[in-house]
């Protein structure tokens, strides 16, 4: 398992003793929300005129809930693995009770309902932490939902197509919620040299701007440019000048944000798209599970963007190719 970041505290100081590359990021971060909150402020006075305005005012819950998502994610950082490790799994516990809600939820049988909650969710998270490495975090997920769910369905009634059913949503909700999610925190625990730490932290932050800040300038390309709809049926306001928009953008971002990472600035610019592009499938996976429902949010936890399983699902499947492919690939 990786070091954290250097960040020693001291007896005279009131802040941890940051890279300086971590207080530009900040003040980038911070910066960038502050002129969204100027602009989308100015806009509210100029155009809505005190009256609602849902365009508007939809922009404004959205930034003000990045503000706390950064706030959130910053300070977990500083806490290292176990702050970031305690966030993520509780996004996933929230992500995994939205997907499960209702009578789709109700359905699972309730032994694998706490079973899933109550047991493999938090060891999937304690994993980290252990000397059991990549392999047994990288499986534990899959095998209980190949082997242990339909065993359990299978315990608590006679086999059928029925029931078959039934339980997918809780397979599918456990990968997507729980083993992708779960990928974030682990680029902390890569392997490498005596900076490994700091490195790890740098590409966690890679991933977290690439993905989000594209999942971002996709709704605003959207806005401004959006003509054709990618996919009517699943998510009819993802639109296909929207989505390549965002994609390009996650690429120039990344290419700047090449230092972050083990990459050259095209590498980096590649691997970023491929994020883009993986952040959208994981979406639309999503979307078309939400259509299925008929819902249109799962959630309303964060103003302006839905539920939890709203902000998180570009993270679903992108996450998990990331941290493999560093491990894989580039991880000394």
């Amino acid at each position: 398992m990786g070091r954290q970041p250097d960040m020693d505290w001291h007896d005279t100081d009131l802040l941890p003793q940051l890279p300086a590359e971590a207080w530009r990021l900040t003040a980038g971060i911070g910066a960038v929300l502050l002129l969204a909150t100027l602009v989308g402020r100015l806009l509210r006075l100029r155009r809505a005129h005190g009256q609602p305005h849902p365009l508007l005012d939809n922009l404004n819950d959205r930034i003000d809930s990045w503000w706390l998502i950064a706030i959130a994610v910053g300070l977990a950082l500083l806490a290292g693995l176990p702050g970031v490790a305690l966030l993520f799994a509780l996004a996933s516990l929230l992500a995994l009770r939205e997907f499960l809600a209702g009578p789709v939820g109700a359905a699972i049988p309730r032994a694998l309902r706490w079973m899933s909650f109550g047991l493999v969710l938090p060891l999937q998270y304690l994993l980290l932490f252990g000397a059991a490495g990549p392999l047994l975090f990288g499986s534990l997920i899959p095998l209980y939902v190949v082997l242990v769910v339909p065993f359990c369905g299978l315990l608590c009634g006679p086999s059928s197509g029925d029931r078959s059913l039934r339980l997918r949503p809780l397979q599918l909700g456990l990968l997507l919620c729980v083993h992708g999610i779960a990928h974030v925190p682990a680029l902390l625990t890569l392997p490498g040299g005596a900076d490994s730490g700091l490195r790890n932290t740098r590409l966690l932050v890679f991933l977290l701007l690439v993905v989000q800040v594209g999942d971002v300038l996709q709704y605003l390309w959207g806005k401004l440019a959006g003509r054709h709809p990618i996919a009517p049926r699943l998510s009819p306001e993802k639109t296909v000048e929207g989505t390549v928009g965002g994609i390009l953008s996650a690429g120039a971002l990344g290419a700047w944000l090449a230092p972050l990472t083990p990459f050259t600035t095209a590498g980096a610019a590649v691997v970023s798209l491929l994020l883009g592009v993986l952040g959208v499938l994981g979406g639309l996976l999503l979307s078309a599970q939400k259509r299925q429902r008929g819902i249109k949010d799962w959630g309303t936890l964060i103003p302006g963007h839905g539920g939890m399983l709203d902000r998180v699902d570009s993270l679903c499947l992108s996450a998990p190719f990331f941290y493999y492919l560093l491990r894989c690939g580039w991880s000394p």
